[in-house]
């Protein structure tokens, strides 16, 4: 090889390696902002702040999370646009709020009267869930990380006693999600859509009858005991929940793929850690609900199972309606049917609901081939 050849190709090699060493600076230089759809005043945001401190921790010098509680940065009805358009690259979230966008993501953030927190990690970690996350919230330039899950809601929660499904009839009643609302419509009442932070006062002023929000943890570090003299039970309206990450589709694609993983696993960790968290806090909040002279009421088992009855009336209607939440029900309710081979043989000991009141896969096929 001549000199001149050397001199070139030892000029390409050190080119190269000047490249290789400023990319490894661009990667140790980024740095991400993430907000939450909770304030520090909700025990969720939680969830949220120790997914972000955990990647901290693992991720190294590639990338750092400056997290931000809700509301500091933006109000949460914005923080979806926010994450579309790249104006942050993170925020948690509750999937249900983005319903108006696809109906698909009530069904992503929770369950009527259908999943239990275990339900939702196994179809998240081993039954496709977790694909059909990215499918739906690709479509807005999203990838999505589940990193909370909790076990039932608290249900209703106010001034006004309900004992059974008829008194509800004639109420005005905070519920979130479009499916909730329909089933209240046939029982009834009347759905009133308020933000989280909004349902303090509500209950308080007499603004609704009652008002569900989330478990009793959550319910509990709101306040509520100080507003609330009775608490209808089972929280059928939610019987499980999960929250995540929205993460920009180019901020993630600038990750390296390892550090991609270190998310990930990060997000898996946090499912584990939210379920016992809020379980533990459901616990405590409850007696303290007691305490406080809190009266309890359970539905009637008729009660529940006409309920039940009504939600797969309002899962048929939605998968006749939008094709992604046929896809995700569908999903759903095959892991239900596939999973009952070991969950009925291991009651009364099984990790999930027994429950052979659902709609067919034939009858939600149906839908989907129109």
């Amino acid at each position: 090889m001549s000199y001149n050849s050397k001199k070139f190709f030892g000029g390409i090699a050190i080119s190269l390696t000047a490249m290789g060493a400023l990319s490894s600076q661009a990667l140790a230089q980024q740095s991400w902002t993430m907000t939450s759809t909770w304030p520090d005043s909700i025990s969720l945001v939680e969830i949220d702040r120790r997914w972000a401190e955990t990647v901290n921790k693992l991720v190294g010098d590639e990338l750092q999370i400056n997290f931000r509680a809700g509301g500091t940065l933006m109000p949460s009805t914005e923080v979806f646009d926010a994450i579309e358009t790249g104006g942050i690259e993170a925020a948690g979230d509750s999937p249900v709020y983005w319903a108006g966008n696809s109906p698909a993501f009530s069904l992503l953030g929770t369950t009527l009267s259908l999943f239990t927190a275990v339900d939702y990690l196994n179809w998240i970690q081993e039954r496709g869930g977790f694909e059909l996350y990215q499918e739906v919230y690709g479509q807005y330039g999203m990838v999505y990380l589940p990193h909370g899950v909790v076990n039932n809601e608290a249900g209703f929660m106010g001034r006004t006693e309900i004992k059974s499904l008829a008194d509800l009839d004639g109420k005005r009643l905070r519920i979130s999600g479009r499916d909730q609302g329909r089933v209240l419509e046939q029982l009834g009442g009347s759905q009133v859509t308020l933000a989280g932070g909004e349902v303090y006062q509500a209950i308080e002023r007499g603004v609704v009858d009652a008002a569900e929000f989330s478990t009793p943890g959550v319910n509990y570090s709101a306040g509520f005991e100080e507003v609330v003299e009775h608490w209808a039970v089972p929280g059928w309206h939610q019987s499980a929940s999960v929250v995540g990450v929205m993460i920009n589709k180019q901020a993630w694609d600038a990750l390296s793929e390892e550090t991609q993983e270190i998310l990930k696993i990060a997000a898996e960790s946090n499912l584990a850690w939210s379920l016992s968290r809020s379980e533990m806090e459901s616990t405590e909040a409850t007696a303290k609900f007691l305490e406080s002279g809190v009266t309890i009421n359970r539905y009637s088992d008729e009660d529940l199972e006409k309920i039940q009855n009504v939600a797969n009336e309002v899962f048929l209607r939605g998968a006749c309606e939008d094709p992604s939440y046929a896809k995700v029900i569908h999903s759903m309710i095959k892991y239900v049917d596939e999973y009952a081979v070991w969950r009925d043989v291991s009651v009364p000991f099984n990790m999930s609901r027994v429950n052979n009141n659902l709609p067919s896969l034939e009858e939600i096929e149906s839908c989907m081939d129109q």
